[in-house]
């Protein structure tokens, strides 16, 4: 379950009257997710069928029989979402089976050798992700492990080891997929990859991961009535972003929710970051950037608030020299340290869950994403377009043959 401190921390910069401005387009914006235009936000159908998660549960359990390394081949969020989930549900010293590697993240040829090398004596089953089929990291990375796969296997067996993740009718990959008849899921037309981790993108690979997805989708469902929270917390960061609070520091306690604020960095910049609009997303884990950007957030430039997103139940270590468990004094710090910013003048938005699960990630997940939408319409900016991550992409084009 999510809780929401909007108050605590915020009051003093954020006035009765601030939000009160907003009260009528917050009516129409609403009206839009429950009736309107975008209500396919509030229906898990708009994710994954129900034939589909069958599916894909199907095919978990025969990756997890046949593999020893899960390749998952994507960029942004055709990898960053199921990434942070499975880091922040999973312990990293329980090497499960089959390992789940990422690749086509970056241009790196060390870290491209260094894997392939890795994978020279494993059994390897690849799953490549891409709307378009046509991004150019994921279209390298996967030409380059396919020549890798056709001298590992033959065409009958190699069949049986690519899953493609695509559109659902068009595209080089959905070809390319039709034609080796290979295992395929589909991202849904109007859901466009940073908003794409409740779709085959990335359940699957978390399903592969050990990770309850019906849960998850369980606790994204249980978060369609937050609609109106999700409006709140847009109209604040809305109210700061015009009184010059243009950068937001994504704030957690727990380094197992650090690529979790990677995915909030991508949600928030590439659905707002438009049309020399937006404001800026960083990423803190406290208490270890207490001792680096801590003090640009207490005294440097007041451009900056803070999301904190806290977890109340956590082990039980006991600090007898206290007589304190230690969760309690991370809670005690995640409160003090909202304090003592807020002396310094940045303030913190404060969002907790009781524990730390699949149901509760999935609540985290759909209300981030609808209050990036209902940010970017406050804003008038199309919420569901990129323009300018493709400027690079044409650019670097623009040299290859």
């Amino acid at each position: 379950m999510i809780n929401f401190d909007f108050h605590k921390y915020i009051s003093k910069y954020v006035k009765k009257e601030d939000k009160e401005v907003y009260l009528e387009k917050a009516k129409e914006i609403k009206e839009r997710f429950i009736h309107g235009d975008l209500a396919y936000w509030n229906e898990l159908n708009s994710f994954i069928s129900k034939k589909e998660l069958i599916k894909l549960i199907n095919i978990t359990d025969y990756i997890r029989e046949n593999c020893e390394v899960f390749l998952v081949i994507g960029i942004g969020g055709s990898y960053m979402g199921s990434k942070a989930i499975i880091e922040a549900l999973s312990c990293p010293y329980d090497k499960k089976s089959p390992e789940i590697i990422f690749l086509g993240t970056n241009l790196s040829s060390e870290e491209y050798y260094e894997t392939f090398k890795y994978l020279r004596d494993k059994e390897v089953i690849v799953n490549v992700i891409s709307k378009s089929g046509n991004t150019l990291e994921t279209s390298i990375a996967f030409s380059l492990v396919m020549d890798i796969m056709k001298k590992k296997y033959e065409k009958d067996v190699l069949k049986n080891r690519i899953i493609v993740t695509t559109d659902p009718l068009d595209g080089n990959l959905r070809e390319l997929a039709n034609k080796e008849d290979y295992v395929t899921f589909s991202i849904p037309k109007n859901i466009g990859g940073r908003f794409s981790l409740l779709t085959p993108v990335g359940l699957l690979p978390m399903s592969v991961a050990g990770i309850n997805v019906a849960k998850l989708l369980e606790g994204a469902k249980d978060s369609f009535d937050k609609i109106d929270r999700a409006i709140e917390y847009a109209i604040i960061r809305d109210v700061l972003y015009n009184k010059n609070k243009i950068v937001e520091a994504f704030v957690v306690y727990n380094n197992k929710l650090s690529y979790f604020t990677e995915w909030l960095k991508q949600l928030f910049a590439e659905t707002q970051g438009k049309d020399g609009k937006g404001i800026l997303p960083i990423s803190c884990v406290n208490t270890r950037d207490l001792h680096s950007l801590g003090q640009f957030l207490q005294e440097g430039n007041k451009i900056v608030f803070e999301t904190v997103i806290g977890i109340e139940k956590d082990f039980k270590i006991s600090l007898d020299q206290y007589d304190i468990e230690l969760n309690s004094l991370n809670r005690i710090a995640l409160d003090k340290v909202a304090l003592a910013h807020d002396n310094g003048n940045t303030p913190s938005n404060i969002i907790t869950i009781d524990e730390k699960n699949e149901h509760s990630m999935g609540e985290l997940i759909h209300f981030f994403i609808l209050s990036s939408i209902v940010g970017a319409l406050l804003i008038d900016v199309n919420p569901f377009n990129q323009p300018g991550v493709e400027e690079y992409k044409r650019l670097i084009k623009s040299e290859l043959k």
